[in-house]
């Protein structure tokens, strides 16, 4: 298991401001967790995270998006922004909407609101209910891989969306990734990218760690394993 998690670790490590692999401090929590538990938990914090960097990267290059919301300066609208990731809220304006209905309306051309934190709040929402409502795991909790390889099929097209959706003028709804004159940043592609990657992961490791019980069972009887006396 140290070796996924040491993989887990490394989708989520780059050459920027990114801390790279870390620990989390012990909770009394982890003592009801399993292998699994514990790197869905990772998983479910540090995609929590990138969507916090792409919240900063995307009000960075498009400040009149926070504008919209009343906020006077960034690091405002960052603070509650923040917040709401980590909660799962979606904008108030939307309440009563959720997951990929709140991505649909964040990048719609028509849409007058904040749509940074439509658009982020949009994919927290949709990656918190994909894992069951929960941002910790526990022996007791089942996360649907399913769910959780959907929820990242729907990044992909959330990234999509927005590199290539625009305005009736032509322009960007948002501003993103920046290419041409000797500028390339792809730092938006690879953070989407990472979160991808670990949606993917938890999926497949939850697929076949359902898988395994069964065959554990089965591999019990053949062998008529004997319960330890001493």
């Amino acid at each position: 298991m140290g070796a996924l998690i040491c993989v887990l670790s490394a989708c989520a490590a780059t050459s920027g401001t990114n801390p790279g692999p870390r620990s989390e401090v012990f909770s009394g929590d982890q003592l009801v967790q399993s292998d699994i538990n514990r790197l869905e938990t990772l998983a479910m914090r540090d995609n929590l995270d990138s969507l916090q960097r792409l919240l900063e990267k995307l009000y960075r290059r498009n400040p009149a998006q926070w504008r919209k919301a009343g906020f006077t300066d960034l690091n405002s609208a960052l603070a509650q922004g923040n917040a709401r990731i980590l909660l799962g809220e979606v904008p108030p304006e939307l309440d009563g909407l959720r997951d990929i209905e709140v991505l649909s309306v964040a990048m719609d051309p028509r849409y007058p609101g904040d749509r940074v934190a439509a658009f982020v709040l949009g994919m927290a929402n949709m990656i918190i209910a994909a894992h069951g409502g929960k941002t910790r795991f526990h022996v007791t909790d089942s996360v649907n891989a399913t769910h959780v390889f959907n929820a990242a099929r729907n990044l992909e097209v959330a990234a999509w969306m927005l590199a290539s959706r625009r305005d009736a003028e032509g322009r960007p709804l948002l501003l993103s990734n920046q290419l041409g004159e000797g500028v390339a940043n792809l730092s938006f592609e690879r953070e989407f990218g990472r979160m991808v990657a670990r949606l993917d992961l938890v999926a497949e490791l939850q697929d076949e760690s359902m898988r395994r019980i069964g065959i554990n069972y089965v591999q019990g009887l053949l062998f008529f394993n004997f319960l330890p006396v001493r």
